[in-house]
């Protein structure tokens, strides 16, 4: 199926993560002698004939030995390994908090130091810190980034070979590692857990914790088995580690993981180096570059985009117009994922253009803007995407394009999730607080600290700073719009979306609205002194608020209970203005500008092109629907310029979601071998 604005969940929320690490096969899986054997390994597989090898086959192996502390203060190994003079904040407090066994909850932003919490006390404790991390991908790099400074370290995952793990786990048995870095998905294996207790641990570091949240955006199953640890190692100090969560996460990864006697550090979560700004969105391709152009050209940067098909399109555009974009989502090949992020981390002013799939873990000190093109599900979401950028603490953007569609896309997309009552309301709630953050009128920093418990002054170092949108009353314009939702459905049994409701208000005669006779409505034309953009703010505001919702696969509006109290003048409504762009053009303009798109067609192209709008008009009126419910013009065209011979080649054209692909696949193929 293609995965588009139509499709109302993102594939990459429910595929393994790209860095998944199976865990090991039992023991006595029959393929123990390959590179995916039991955790044992080479180290412990039955030797071949000849090797000199005493009988039974099985190599000599020293007994466990512990790794010896490195350093007898905290501060020693700050300064010897990373050459830092001084701890940050709760560093040493945190620090000194596990060195003595104890537990520790930490909440600091991305950039904070949360890695020398727990890499320090392994380096002064006895035996080897484990470092629970979803990230195999970035273990590598880690790795190699202690190996640099002396550190000991070394990561056991499916990525490597049979020797390459012999070799590791030789090394933690010897006391040989001050780091081992593994997934939780391996150390839900029971073999990995029996080849632990052989050596010491010094101590469990969790990594990014808030995965454990089920209600969270980042999510991993395998993170809730992380509760055994305290079960089974008691006297092993646990530290668990991440940038975001807010009280209900915070609250929850502390049951989930057995820390309620642990000590709770909660750093500012305030990122004041990161400038905050939230556009109406337009055209938001061009939107995006000319941003990039103006601000950030040469620089390395990351944009986030709801679809796999959005991201794949926007990074040829940027690619088109001299970005060096690459693509990054969960279905490209692992191998290309793993050269992408390769080049990102690598290389200078690389431009990732990705679904959530990519960025958790990313230690990236020099990213300087992290974009968003669709609408973030949740405030947690956003801020740690938009903490992405700016590691090293110089100035960054954290750019968001928002606009009606988003709302009504996000609605539809809760409407109709799989989940019980519950989980709606669950996603319901986050959509409200970041839908909130986008139509404040006051400084967004407050607002996003408000979400995560922290009160805060206006920072001057955002958009709703450093120009201040004007607030309105709105009640009229609402009451006006509400009204016209209301006589549709009672005098018609009607229903339709935004842009009907806003020709119906403005007095826009269109064939739609004379082929049903909206002229009669009584609110025909009564919103005359407010622009067609101005309008789509108001419906866009009236639906964050929650005076509107979306209904049915179409996103047509309807009251909420709310509304009520509007319409009988109890209630009144404040809206943000618009800020001003340019007008959309006329009607004739924008056929027009469908006559350039087509021009772009060669004669057969075109040709097929009016043979597709054909066969749509029809289909729209057996069915009784307008035609761009079936398709729009931007489908077709796309549909005639690459000329699908297949269902699976169909897939993915922009435009094309499941549901349709099923109730037209086969007619549209048939359209096009008919052209051939």
């Amino acid at each position: 199926m293609s995965w588009n604005a139509e499709i109302p969940w993102n594939p990459d929320e429910f595929e393994p993560p790209d860095d998944f690490d199976a865990p090991p096969p039992p023991e006595g899986y029959a393929g123990a002698a390959s590179a995916d054997a039991a955790f044992a390994g080479a180290a412990f597989a039955d030797a071949p004939a000849g090797s000199g090898l005493p009988a039974g086959g099985r190599p000599p192996v020293a007994a466990p030995r512990r790794a010896t502390a490195k350093f007898a203060t905290a501060a020693e190994a700050l300064s010897t390994v990373f050459g830092y003079d001084s701890f940050r904040g709760e560093q040493a407090q945190i620090i000194d908090q596990v060195i003595g066994g104890g537990d520790a909850v930490v909440l600091m932003p991305t950039g904070g130091g949360k890695s020398l919490c727990y890499q320090i006390p392994s380096l002064v404790r006895e035996g080897t810190g484990i470092v629970i991390s979803p990230l195999i991908a970035l273990m590598q790099d880690q790795v190699d980034a202690l190996t640099a400074v002396g550190v000991r370290a070394a990561f056991l995952n499916s990525s490597q070979d049979s020797a390459a793990r012999s070799r590791v786990e030789r090394d933690y048995l010897a006391g040989d590692l001050d780091l081992l870095y593994v997934a939780p998905e391996r150390l839900s294996s029971e073999a990995t857990k029996r080849f632990l207790d052989r050596g010491t641990i010094a101590l469990f570091a969790i990594d990014e914790a808030h995965c454990v949240s089920q209600w969270g955006h980042d999510f991993r199953p395998d993170y809730l088995a992380l509760s055994e640890l305290a079960d089974r190692w008691p006297d092993v100090p646990r530290i668990a580690l991440t940038a975001t969560a807010t009280d209900a996460t915070h609250s929850e990864l502390t049951t989930r993981l057995q820390l309620g006697r642990a000590r709770h550090f909660v750093a500012s979560f305030d990122r004041p180096n990161i400038q905050y700004r939230i556009v109406g969105k337009a055209e938001p391709r061009k939107q995006l570059l000319a941003f990039i152009r103006a601000e950030h050209q040469g620089d390395a940067g990351i944009v986030y985009a709801l679809s796999r098909k959005t991201v794949e399109q926007t990074a040829e555009f940027l690619r088109q117009n001299g970005v060096n974009a690459l693509p990054y989502h969960a279905g490209l090949d692992q191998g290309l994922r793993a050269r992408t992020q390769s080049r990102f981390l690598r290389e200078d002013g690389v431009v990732i253009v990705a679904t959530i799939a990519f960025g958790m873990g990313i230690d990236k000190p020099d990213v300087r803007f992290v974009a968003h093109i669709d609408l973030p599900k949740s405030v947690e979401g956003y801020y740690q995407e938009t903490g992405r950028a700016g590691r090293d603490g110089l100035p960054s953007t954290g750019w968001l394009a928002y606009g009606l569609q988003d709302v009504v896309q996000q609605r539809r997309m809760i409407d109709e999730s799989p989940g019980d009552l519950a989980h709606r309301r669950k996603l319901s709630a986050h959509l409200d607080a970041m839908l909130a953050l986008c139509e404040t009128v006051s400084c967004r920093r407050v607002n996003l600290l408000r979400y995560f418990g922290q009160p805060s002054e206006p920072c001057g170092n955002c958009d709703t700073c450093l120009e201040p949108p004007v607030g309105w009353d709105g009640t009229v314009a609402a009451q006006k719009l509400l009204s016209t939702v209301v006589r549709l459905l009672r005098e018609r049994s009607q229903r339709f979306g935004a842009g009907q409701l806003i020709d119906i208000l403005r007095g826009k005669v269109t064939p739609r609205t004379t082929q049903h006779g909206h002229d009669q409505l009584a609110t025909w034309g009564i919103g005359a002194d407010l622009s067609d953009q101005q309008w789509r703010g108001v419906v866009r505001q009236l639906l964050a608020q929650g005076l509107l919702a979306t209904s049915g696969e179409y996103g047509t509006l309807v009251l909420t209970d709310a509304a009520a109290e509007v319409l009988a003048g109890r209630r009144t409504v404040e809206l943000r203005t618009e800020p001003e762009r340019a007008a959309r053009p006329a009607a004739g303009a924008r056929k027009s500008a469908a006559k350039a798109a087509a021009a772009d067609l060669n004669p057969e192209q075109e040709t097929l092109f009016e043979a597709l709008r054909t066969w749509r008009s029809a289909q729209s009126k057996e069915q009784g629907v307008p035609a761009y419910i079936i398709f729009g013009d931007a489908t077709l065209l796309a549909i005639a310029a690459t000329r699908p011979g297949s269902l699976a080649e169909l897939d993915g054209i922009s435009g094309v979601g499941a549901k349709k692909l099923d109730s037209y696949g086969t007619a549209i193929l048939e359209v096009v071998a008919a052209g051939a």
